[in-house]
């Protein structure tokens, strides 16, 4: 063999540069397996810090709170109510328990709470819309289309039927009278001045211009909303209208 300058190599020479060789790879293939490791030691230490960053440190820690969707309901009385501790890890903020708190708010119909990365809790709330009034005599309430009574008015919204009842009118009557004014189309609710409720089968409506309207019940009150439109759009001359059985309506 000869070397890079044509001399002949000597067997000693041959065995050398065949031992370093030997080496080199040696060493290429334990640089490559240390370096695997050394990869995987830095991924595990940064997956590390960053869950202790996200769960136990205060650099993502809850900063405030952010209430949407009120008009009725303040900022501070929503916030008031989820109770949210600033401070702690917004990861660990437990969500569940603070949508439980705030729809303990009369006025929240639903709320969805989640986390505002980097530092705030985010409330979205939808409030309960009233669909009536009712008079209790020594102030005016308004009830939802769920017979949920929620707000109370200084003075009567025009735009409210007013519910009266009777001293002994059962609860479920009143969420049936609730129901009812939630199905009407709102060119009739709008005409409606008060809803009568003795029992959950005998619901009344009085219309603004004193015409009468017998409903029954609540059910099929899908069905009762659209013959009575129809009804008051071809029988304007009638006093009275009878949406009791929707297959076979009276007039008088």
């Amino acid at each position: 063999m000869r070397d890079l300058l044509g001399r002949p190599r000597s067997s000693a020479d041959v065995v050398e540069a065949t031992r370093r060789r030997f080496a080199r790879r040696q060493w290429a293939r334990r640089w490559g397996t240390w370096r695997i490791a050394l990869v995987l030691l830095v991924l595990v230490g940064l997956l590390v810090a960053l869950v202790w960053m996200v769960f136990a440190s205060s650099v993502l820690a809850v900063r405030g709170v952010e209430v949407h969707g009120t008009s009725m309901l303040s900022r501070q009385q929503v916030t008031r109510a989820a109770g949210v501790v600033e401070g702690v890890p917004l990861a660990r903020a437990d969500l569940d328990a603070i949508r439980a708190r705030v729809e303990n708010l009369a006025a929240v119909e639903s709320v969805d709470v989640s986390r505002s990365w980097p530092h705030h809790v985010r409330i979205d709330v939808t409030e309960r819309q009233a669909v009536a009034v009712i008079d209790e005599g020594d102030r005016l309430r308004g009830m939802d289309a769920d017979g949920v009574v929620f707000r109370t008015y200084a003075t009567r919204p025009k735009d409210l039927p007013l519910i009266r009842t009777a001293p002994d009118t059962r609860t479920d009557a009143m969420s049936e009278a609730a129901e009812v004014i939630g199905v009407l189309p709102e060119k009739v609710s709008r005409r409606v001045a008060y809803v009568d409720v003795k029992t959950r089968d005998e619901i009344i409506l009085t219309l603004r211009d004193g015409k009468k309207v017998l409903w029954g019940s609540a059910d099929q009150a899908h069905d009762k909303a659209r013959v009575l439109d129809a009804l008051l759009a071809t029988s304007k001359d009638a006093t009275s209208y009878d949406v009791s059985v929707p297959g076979q309506p009276t007039t008088r």
